[in-house]
């Protein structure tokens, strides 16, 4: 009997097997993209770990240990971008999560022109970002002649301070960041719903179900896994928002729309002559671990809903 053989038998998984069993050559095909994600990506990770202990501009770099996040959180303006940042999300969730499943839900029970109103709804998605967002500021010039105080003013409203008061800047820019992410949702929506068994709805309708009946007890349960998982993905995105603040209103006015990632930068290019990269990083590290505790948590307490 072969020494392979005996291995087997005996359960061992030694060096000699695993390279006899092909594991060498896996790992010599997998190392050009190991080397690629490591450098990639794992790397950064860590400069950026040993960057948060150090006071840095790139040029001059000392030791500081936990300094910078004793600076972070001694920042009055902290709060604010907290505070902010969770006003941003809990809007978006209010209006930007809902819409993509309604759009999405009428659009299924659309029988001809499917496809255009698909690529309808994914128009948004293709356009730049950074001229998605100069082009809803030209909407949202405050003057009487502005795109949007014209058609309110035509129903008799006065003309609005879109971005220019904090009491409407931050529904302003949720406004625009649901037009601009809802379509890419209303794709993986579409793409659910169409998995969806039609006998479901047959039987439903068999049973007298109205159309909110077979939404409710058909369509919502099948959607349950994509739900979560959608869910989740807007609270990570909305979390990270930078480009609408910083293009609109540059965290104004009076600091009513600076978010976390904001902050971020400006720790890292606006404080000093080169930044703190230090103070930049340590709070990226925080929202950092935030988001990868509440993740765990949320998927350890949703884990029962998705598969049952």
């Amino acid at each position: 009997m072969t020494s392979q053989a005996l291995d087997k038998l005996a359960g061992r998984r030694t060096p000699a097997t695993w390279v006899r069993g092909g594991g060498l050559s896996t790992l010599l095909f997998a190392m050009p993209m190991l080397v690629i994600f490591g450098v990639f990506s794992w790397a950064p990770i860590v400069k950026a770990v040993v960057m948060s202990f150090q006071k840095t501009n790139l040029i001059v770099t000392s030791w500081v240990g936990l300094e910078n996040f004793q600076r972070v959180f001694a920042d009055p303006v902290l709060p604010m971008a907290i505070r902010n940042t969770a006003y941003f999300a809990l809007l978006a969730l209010i209006f930007g999560y809902p819409v993509p499943l309604i759009a999405a839900v009428l659009m299924s029970e659309v029988r001809r022109a499917k496809g255009v109103f698909s690529a309808l709804a994914y128009l948004p998605v293709v356009v730049p970002p950074v001229v998605a967002v100069l082009l809803w500021k030209f909407f949202y010039d405050p003057r009487p002649e502005g795109v949007f105080n014209t058609i309110i003013g035509s129903v008799g409203i006065p003309p609005q301070p879109w971005l220019q008061s904090a009491t409407s800047a931050m529904p302003s820019l949720v406004l625009e960041a649901t037009w601009a992410a809802a379509g890419g949702t209303v794709i993986i929506y579409l793409a659910a719903l169409s998995s969806v068994p039609t006998e479901l709805y047959d039987a439903a309708e068999v049973d007298g179900a109205s159309v909110w009946g077979k939404i409710w007890h058909v369509t919502m349960p099948q959607l349950r896994s994509v739900l979560l998982i959608t869910f989740i993905l807007q609270i990570i995105g909305t979390a990270q928002v930078f480009l609408e603040p910083y293009l609109f209103t540059g965290g104004g006015p009076a600091n009513a729309t600076i978010s976390v990632l904001l902050l971020v930068y400006r720790y890292a290019f606006q404080n000093s002559l080169g930044g703190n990269y230090g103070m930049a990083t340590a709070l990226s590290l925080m929202l950092a671990a935030f988001l990868a505790v509440m993740s765990l948590i949320y998927f350890r307490l949703t884990r029962s809903w998705s598969t049952s």
